[in-house]
C-alpha cells in the first residue's frame, strides 16, 4: 500500500471537477538551487525564466550531476556496451553464422510500432550485408499476439533455418518449446518482463530479463535492437565481413529506433532519451522513403507545413497511429513493409492503404466508444464505486479496444477494462489501461491465477486478457475486490502535479520557447504542466469531435485561448460550456503557428471551481 501522508494541495485542490488532487511536482532543494545556478551561468535560459525551468527539470529527477546529459543528450555518451545486455555475444554468432552461411532467415515482429520498426531495422542492415531477412507478422485477430506453434509450423514448411523474434517470445514457452521440437532455431530479442527460468531456444537478449546488468531497462524493443546492430557491426569488422562492402552506418537507422521508443511510450531517460533525440534530428531529414510517404499522406509533408525538426506529437500522433493501423485492423505486415521498403513508389502506395485503414480504425474506435458509454450507464457500470470498471459486448473489434479503454480511462478517472466478446466462440479479448496507484497487470496477474481468466498479463498501466463470457461478471466481481482490498481510497485518488502557475501575462511563446530545452516530451520526461489560478470563462464553444476551445480571461483582464480536447461530455467540458464563476485552470502551453502566427494556447488537461465563503 501506498505512503497514506497526503502532500499539502496544490491551490487547495483536494478534488477537481474530474476528482483529481492537485500537487505540487516534488523537487529537492539542493538540487533546484544548483541547477538554477548552472542553466544562467551557462545561458541555456534567461535569469527571468532559470527558476521555473530549473523547478521543472529537477522535478523529473535531474541532478546537477546529469544535468549536462539531460540537456546535451548524445550517443556517444549515452550508448551503452552492448556486451552488458546479458548473452549478446551468443546472439551475435548466432547471426553472424546465419548470415555467413546464408541461412535462410525470418524476422518474427509484433504488429505495433515497436515491433516494426524493430523488424525494418534488422531487414535493412541484412539488405545491406547482402542477403534477404523475410519478415513475418502474425495476425492479431487469427494468431494473436507473439509466437504460436501454427506460425512455426508454417516457417519451418517454408524452409526457415532462424527466427529472429523481436518485440515478442520472451514469455512464449509454449510456442518456443514447440519451435525447439521441431528442430526450428529461434532466438529472441524482447524488452517485456519475463520470468527467470528462459523459454527452449538459442538465447535471449532483453534488458528487463533476470540477471542482465546492462540497466537498460526502459527501452522499447527498436531500442535494443539498435544496440543489437551495433554489436554486430563490432563483431563482423572482426571477421573481415567488411572487406567487400562498407561498414553500414547505423546513424541513418536512428529514426527508427526513436519512432518505436516514442510510441511504445517508454521513459525517455538516459540512453533512450539520446536515442529519441537524435533520431527525431534523423527523422526531419525524411530520408527513409516509408515516414517520407507517411507524411505526404497525412497533408505535412509541404516544406511550408513540416516543422524543421520532427517531435513527438509527429511520431506518437501522425506516424504511429497510421503504422498500427495495419496491425490493427488490416494486414500486419504494412508497416515492416513500409519502414524499410526503398522505392517510392510502394512507400506512396503502403502509405495511401494505411492512411486509409487508420480512418477506418477512427470510426470503429468512435462507434465502439459510444457503445461503450451508452452500455456502461444502462448497465449501471458507470457511475460507481468500484476501482475498475469493466465494460464488454459483442463484435467489439479487438484491434481498437485498448485505445478505447484508454479512452475512458482519461472520461472517467478509473481503470476500465473492454472486452470484445467472439458471438459464436463465446471468449472475450479484453485490453485494460490504469493509472498510478493501481497496478492493472497485477491484478490480471492475479485473476488468471485464481482460474478465472484464459489468459492475462501485462504492466502496472496496461493489461490484456482473455475470458470465457459466462465469468467477466466474476471477473468484474474479483477485481474490484482484489483492488479494493490492497489499495486505499488514496491510492486510488489519481493526482495530477504541476510544475509552476502562471499568470495570463506569463503565459507566451517566449517562455514556452524556452522550455523547449527540456525536450523531447514522454514518458519518464512529461511535458511541464502550469495552472493559472483565478480565471473565468470569457467563451467557450463545442466543436466536432467533442473538444471544446474557449478563452480565458485573468484578474486584469488579459485573454489567453485555450482547448480541452474531447471534452465535450466531460466535467472538464462542462465546467467550460457552463462557467459558474471563477476558476482555477491546469494544462499545457502549446504553439500556436496557425497562419503564421507565433503564439500559444492552453491546452486544458483540469479544472477546479474557485468556491467563496
Amino acid at each position: 500500500m501506498a505512503d497514506t501522508q497526503t502532500p499539502q494541495a496544490y491551490l487547495g485542490v483536494e478534488a477537481s471537477v474530474s476528482g483529481r488532487f492537485w500537487a505540487a511536482r516534488g523537487t529537492n532543494p539542493r538540487h533546484l538551487q544548483h541547477i538554477t545556478q548552472q542553466l544562467s551561468l551557462k545561458n541555456v535560459v534567461p535569469d527571468a525564466y532559470a527558476d521555473p525551468v530549473a523547478r521543472s527539470i529537477a522535478g523529473r529527477g535531474i541532478t546537477p550531476e546529469t544535468l549536462e546529459h539531460y540537456l546535451k543528450p548524445t550517443l556517444k555518451a549515452l550508448f551503452p556496451e552492448p556486451d552488458s545486455f546479458l548473452d549478446m555475444s551468443l546472439l551475435v554468432e548466432a547471426i553472424l553464422e546465419a548470415l555467413v552461411a546464408r541461412r535462410k532467415a525470418y524476422v518474427f515482429a509484433d504488429y505495433d510500432v515497436d515491433g516494426a520498426t524493430s523488424a525494418a531495422q534488422l531487414v535493412r542492415w541484412f539488405r545491406h550485408m547482402g542477403h534477404e531477412l523475410n519478415v513475418y507478422v502474425p495476425d492479431r485477430i487469427l494468431e494473436g499476439y507473439g509466437p504460436t506453434e501454427k506460425a512455426f509450423d508454417r516457417l519451418k514448411a517454408e524452409g526457415a533455418e532462424l527466427v529472429i523474434t523481436v518485440d515478442c517470445g520472451a514469455s512464449a514457452h509454449k510456442a518456443l518449446d514447440y519451435a525447439a521440437s521441431i528442430g526450428l532455431e529461434v532466438v529472441v530479442i524482447d524488452h517485456h518482463l519475463m520470468r527467470e527460468d528462459l523459454p527452449k531456444c538459442r538465447v535471449v537478449v532483453n534488458p528487463n530479463r533476470p540477471g542482465c546488468t546492462s540497466g537498460q531497462g526502459n527501452l522499447a524493443a527498436a531500442g535494443v535492437v539498435f544496440v543489437v546492430l551495433a554489436a554486430l557491426n563490432r563483431e563482423a569488422e572482426k571477421r573481415g565481413l567488411f572487406a567487400d562492402r562498407p561498414k553500414p552506418d547505423l546513424t541513418q537507422w536512428l529514426d527508427l529506433g526513436a519512432l518505436g521508443a516514442i510510441c511504445d511510450v517508454t521513459a525517455l531517460t538516459g540512453f533512450n532519451r539520446a536515442l529519441a533525440t537524435q533520431g527525431l534530428k534523423v527523422m526531419s531529414r525524411l530520408e527513409n522513403k516509408g515516414i517520407k510517404a507517411l507524411m505526404q499522406v497525412a497533408g505535412l509533408s509541404d516544406p511550408q507545413k513540416t516543422p524543421q525538426l520532427m517531435s513527438v506529437f509527429h511520431s506518437g500522433f501522425v506516424l504511429g497511429p497510421r503504422i498500427n493501423a495495419g496491425g490493427r485492423i488490416g494486414r500486419a505486415d504494412l508497416g515492416v513493409r513500409l519502414l524499410s521498403t526503398e522505392d517510392e513508389a510502394e512507400a506512396l502506395e503502403l502509405a495511401q492503404e494505411l492512411n486509409e485503414l487508420n480512418q477506418t480504425r477512427r470510426d470503429v474506435e468512435t462507434a465502439v466508444l459510444e457503445q461503450a458509454v451508452a452500455l456502461a450507464e444502462a448497465r449501471k457500470l458507470w457511475p460507481t464505486d468500484d476501482p475498475v470498471i469493466v465494460v464488454s459486448h459483442e463484435d467489439w473489434h479487438p484491434g481498437v479496444i485498448g485505445i478505447v479503454a484508454g479512452r475512458l480511462r482519461e472520461r472517467w478517472r478509473k481503470p476500465v477494462i473492454v472486452i470484445g466478446i467472439d458471438p459464436v466462440g463465446g471468449v472475450g479479448k479484453g485490453s485494460g489501461r490504469s493509472q498510478t496507484g493501481i497496478n492493472l497487470g497485477q491484478a490480471i496477474g492475479a485473476a488468471y491465477e485464481a482460474g478465472i481468466l484464459m489468459a492475462g498479463g501485462g504492466h502496472a498501466m496496461a493489461a490484456g486478457l482473455s475470458v470465457s463470457r459466462d465469468r467477466i461478471d466474476e471477473l468484474r466481481a474479483f477485481l474490484n475486490d482484489y483492488v479494493s482490498s490492497r489499495t486505499s481510497e488514496e491510492d486510488r485518488r489519481e493526482r495530477l502535479e504541476i510544475d509552476a502557475a502562471l499568470s495570463g501575462a506569463g503565459a507566451t511563446r517566449d517562455l514556452l520557447n524556452h522550455f523547449e530545452v527540456m525536450a523531447p516530451f514522454g514518458q519518464g520526461n512529461p511535458e511541464p504542466v502550469f495552472a493559472l489560478p483565478n480565471m473565468r470563462v470569457g467563451y467557450a464553444s463545442a466543436l466536432k469531435g467533442g473538444h471544446v476551445r474557449c478563452e480565458l480571461v485573468d484578474e486584469q483582464g488579459r485573454k489567453i485561448k485555450a482547448m480541452a480536447w474531447r471534452a465535450e461530455d466531460t466535467p472538464v467540458g462542462q465546467a467550460l460550456l457552463r462557467p459558474a464563476g471563477a476558476v482555477h485552470v491546469v494544462g499545457r502551453l502549446k504553439a500556436d503557428d496557425y497562419m503564421g502566427r507565433n503564439g500559444v494556447q492552453f491546452e486544458i488537461e483540469d479544472i477546479a471551481h474557485i468556491f467563496t465563503s
